[in-house]
């Protein structure tokens, strides 16, 4: 059977295991769990080939219990069940350590089967999710566990372990394999965080090697095995909302350069309509009346982009990203509209004055004859005080225009109109 090189050379103890030393460093709180062996309920959140699943396996380890393994994506309510008729035979005579792997694929019925041995103590449950705890787990389970967040690795964490295994490898083979680190940083750089995926790439490489004795992992080979292997994204969890949320907060905050990143990340997934939703609220939500005609711009670019598709999309949506990260900002529309839907969701608000219903003639019960509205465009410069708030909310103010040129150029305007009238 071909073991892959990732669960080779998997780490046996705290020590060995790549980063996470927030967690796992000394004196850390999850060091401290592992290392009394007092085990409690754990999840380990975080994305995928960081450590959650070694780390959970060398906690299991440690204790008496019997270890029952599943992964949520394969298993069935039949599994849970045969699990739990374990519990009190000579088999898990201390109780069982459950590792259940992606608990987030666990639906709500196959959560609360479990919920009432852990809370009696006869099932003890390590779970692992890629996805936030706090969305996908059931409340009741969350309240008795304890959450902890594991890391991106940095490039840095993952280049001795390629190098380790580069060693491992040479062994296994009766060969001398040559990683340099450079190269090795190449490989961890490519990753994006996953010694898993990095392991795997290294490992590919070497399988391209033939010759005996010493070998290189040459640059040329490299290059064929990163060669689009750097984008890691996942469409429907963490990654991908990490990367569009990064990609609009980069043109709000005016970074031209990480808008740009964040782009390229997209396109080179393949993500064209994230890239362009996401440009098109920006434009409305963060440069909005600062520049209100970068709104028609940007969406003639995204239907440009949506018309010639990738990779020349990749064109106007540069275009597009730049205008709007170098664009002066405002947010002033979407506060106010906040704001008034905070008013109508709340029942803040009241009838339409009489003088902007839409009615023509009064009938017989109305104690106040005649509409009397005030046509504006009757009155200089096209404008009449009238109220047009309901009664209940005639004083509010939702709308403050923002300190940019366009804004308040309007505003200068509307002061001096108004106060003619006022």
């Amino acid at each position: 059977m071909n073991i892959p090189l990732a669960d080779r050379i998997r780490p046996k103890n705290i020590d060995e295991v790549a980063g996470q030393k927030d967690l796992l460093g000394e004196g850390k709180v999850l060091r401290r769990i592992i290392e009394s062996g007092e085990t409690p309920n754990l999840i380990f959140y975080g994305p995928s080939g960081v450590g959650k699943t070694t780390v959970a396996r060398i906690i299991a380890e440690k204790t008496g219990k019997k270890l029952c393994y599943l992964n949520a994506t394969t298993a069935s309510t039949g599994d849970i069940k045969d699990i739990v008729g374990e519990i009190g035979t000579i088999a898990a005579t201390n109780g069982i350590l459950l590792y259940l792997d992606e608990i987030q694929y666990f639906n709500k019925k196959q959560q609360q089967i479990l919920l009432s041995y852990i809370e009696n103590g006869d099932i003890t449950l390590i779970a692992s999710t890629t996805e936030n705890p706090f969305f996908y787990v059931y409340n009741a389970i969350l309240s008795r566990s304890s959450v902890f967040e594991f890391k991106a690795l940095t490039p840095a964490d993952i280049v001795p372990v390629l190098l380790r295994a580069a060693k491992l490898v040479g062994e296994e083979q009766g060969k001398t394999f040559i990683l340099s680190e450079e190269n090795a940083l190449k490989v961890a750089k490519a990753a994006a965080g996953d010694v898993r995926r990095a392991l795997n790439m290294l490992e590919l490489a070497l399988m391209l090697i033939s010759g005996d004795g010493e070998n290189e992992i040459s640059d040329d080979i490299l290059e064929q095995i990163l060669a689009g292997n750097s984008v890691r994204y996942d469409r429907g969890g963490d990654e991908h909302y990490d990367i569009v949320s990064a990609y609009q907060k980069s043109m709000r905050g005016s970074d031209v350069d990480a808008a740009l990143h964040y782009l390229a990340r997209l396109l080179a997934a393949g993500d064209l309509p994230s890239a362009c939703r996401r440009l098109m609220v920006c434009a409305c939500e963060d440069v909005g009346l600062a520049y209100p005609q970068i709104i028609p711009i940007v969406k003639s670019a995204v239907d440009i982009a949506n018309a010639v598709g990738l990779p020349e999309a990749r064109i106007p949506l540069a275009d597009a990203v730049i205008l709007v990260a170098s664009a002066p900002k405002s947010n002033s529309g979407v506060v106010a509209i906040d704001g008034a839907l905070g008013d109508v969701n709340s029942g803040n608000f009241g009838s339409v004055p009489r003088q902007l219903q839409n009615k023509h003639c009064d009938g017989e019960e109305s104690a106040v004859k005649g509409q009397n509205y005030l046509y504006p465009h009757s009155y200089k410069n096209h404008y009449i005080k009238q109220q047009y708030l309901p009664d209940v909310l005639k004083n509010k103010k939702y709308y403050q225009y923002g300190d940019n040129k366009n804004e308040q150029a309007f505003k200068q305007y509307w002061d001096k109109i108004k106060g003619d009238k006022e």
